[in-house]
């Protein structure tokens, strides 16, 4: 049980603008919102920047653009590098309570300390056991130095704190390293910045990734030293490559980053789904789930202990083929879902991107007829080509040829359509009802009439329903094209 009520619940979400907003992350902040949103609690993004030397324009901007990409918002904002003020003062806080030392060899240089359990760097016993006078007299003098938390040491005190994934946690003081929390330019570290804005900004719950998991007890020893209650910490497992390696955009490169899923027509909210299922389960299994539904269903006790596996491929045959075959599936399923306006919306800027500028009534026409044969929204480009271009580009004349049929035949189909075709309504039934009974009339059957005109309209067989097409398509572009393709026919014939 939380001591803090629903109306105190703070989570927050903390990324350092040292790259591009990494899918570990963004599972990160929407485990976080997720969480806020089923408690009725606020979510607050905290751009963690004060390291000055990795920090860059094109990475803040980057992590931006993938959560507003994400469409969830956060409650308050803020960034790290306008709270110096505070963090020195915390720091300043827990060293005249002599729970912190000046360490003036920062560098560890000189004697040190190797006791910990792997036999680690933990202490420099000449700067922890410095006089107050003589630390305030080297500092007056204006020498350089680092502020260490002074770890208890040597009376076998024990750090705990409770992880709502992992159980109680608890490791001995002896075998902590004297952590800087300032350093010797003044700067705060990462544990001391982190704590001592968790403190200001009341944060009650820190939901974060297992890799912090060690630094918890430092970040323990922090709070208490600050006199602030410990938040409820909840660490997530990581997310992995199928090798079971650490994902990073080095090694894996683009798949690891949020906008990649943006730019290859992934929904937002597919994504979400999709992570949300990396590391974190609902009770009954569920696996395809609308935003809501995922904000009922939320909870800390959902999530696994285990690290989850992005299974995508490195060297795949195409680039669709690089994506986990289930975040494809509910991609797909997330598509298929959406209401006609909402996805034509949701596919227009990608048939722009490519250069064609169709009227918003055309592409409404058309998305019905691909909605089913996509996963992705830059499909549209693939299965819905032939709507948008003026001419076809090329394809094998044998292609008109119907199932168990002949070149005569494929001619004789196409050259009766182009007969029939200039008195008939361009609307489904009569469409339908005219080329059926072509067919009847030439003595082939309707499946054989219909092929050569699909691939001749299309100019391929995998195509949407064939009178559905012709409609979108229109009456003088459908004959134009059925013309081409008995010129290609006789072409072909004379090979």
């Amino acid at each position: 049980m939380s001591i803090y009520s629903n109306a105190m619940l703070r989570v927050r979400f903390a990324p350092s603008p040292t790259g591009f907003l990494h899918v570990g992350s963004a599972r990160t902040f929407i485990f976080n919102w997720l969480y806020a949103r089923r408690n009725g609690g606020t979510m607050i993004l905290r751009l963690d920047d004060t390291d000055v030397e990795r920090n860059t324009e094109a990475s803040e901007s980057s992590i931006f653009e993938g959560l507003r990409w994400l469409n969830l918002g956060w409650d308050e904002e803020y960034k790290q590098s306008e709270r110096l003020a505070l963090h020195r003062q915390i720091a300043e806080a827990i060293f005249q309570k002599d729970l912190a030392y000046r360490d003036f060899t920062p560098a560890h240089v000189g004697q040190t300390e190797k006791s910990g359990a792997n036999q680690t760097w933990l202490f420099n016993p000449g700067m922890r056991e410095l006089t107050r006078a003589e630390s305030d007299r080297r500092a007056s003098a204006g020498e350089t130095y680092a502020l260490r938390y002074r770890v208890p040491r040597g009376r076998g005190e024990v750090v705990r704190f409770a992880d709502a994934v992992y159980g109680d946690q608890s490791k001995l003081a002896d075998d902590i390293e004297d952590f800087a929390l300032l350093r010797s330019d003044g700067m705060p570290t990462y544990h001391l910045a982190s704590c001592a804005d968790d403190i200001d900004l009341r944060i009650s719950h820190i939901i974060r990734g297992q890799d912090h998991l060690s630094n918890t007890y430092k970040h323990a020893l922090i709070f208490s030293a600050a006199g602030s209650s410990v938040p409820r910490f909840a660490h997530l497992p990581l997310l992995v490559a199928p090798d079971g390696s650490k994902l990073s955009k080095r090694r894996h490169g683009p798949v690891v980053s949020v906008t990649t899923y943006r730019d290859a027509g992934f929904l937002a909210e597919a994504f979400i789904n999709f992570l949300c299922l990396l590391g974190w389960s609902p009770k009954d299994d569920r696996e395809n789930m609308t935003q809501q539904e995922l904000i009922d269903a939320f909870s800390l006790e959902g999530i696994n202990r285990s690290n989850a596996v992005i299974n995508f491929k490195e060297l795949a045959a195409s680039p669709d083929d690089t994506f986990d075959p289930k975040s494809l599936w509910l991609n797909a399923e997330h598509i298929r879902a959406l209401p006609v306006e909402e996805l034509s919306e949701r596919l227009s800027p990608f048939i722009r991107a490519a250069g064609f500028n169709p009227s918003p009534q055309k592409i409404n026409a058309i998305t019905p007829l691909i909605r089913e044969r996509i996963k992705l929204l830059r499909d549209v480009l693939s299965a819905a080509d032939f709507f948008f271009v003026a001419e076809l580009p090329p394809y094998d004349a044998a292609e008109l040829i119907p199932q168990k049929g002949d070149t005569a035949m494929a001619q004789k189909a196409l050259d009766r359509a182009r007969e029939v075709l200039p008195q008939v309504e361009f609307e489904h039934d009569p469409l339908d009802q005219a080329l059926r009974n072509a067919a009847n009339e030439i003595g082939v059957k309707a499946g054989q009439m219909f092929q050569p005109i699909r691939v001749a309209v299309c100019g391929r067989k995998n195509a949407p329903p064939l009178f559905e097409t012709l409609q979108v398509l229109g009456k003088q572009t459908t004959l134009a094209r059925i013309d081409q393709a008995i010129d290609k026919l006789r072409g072909y014939r004379h090979v």
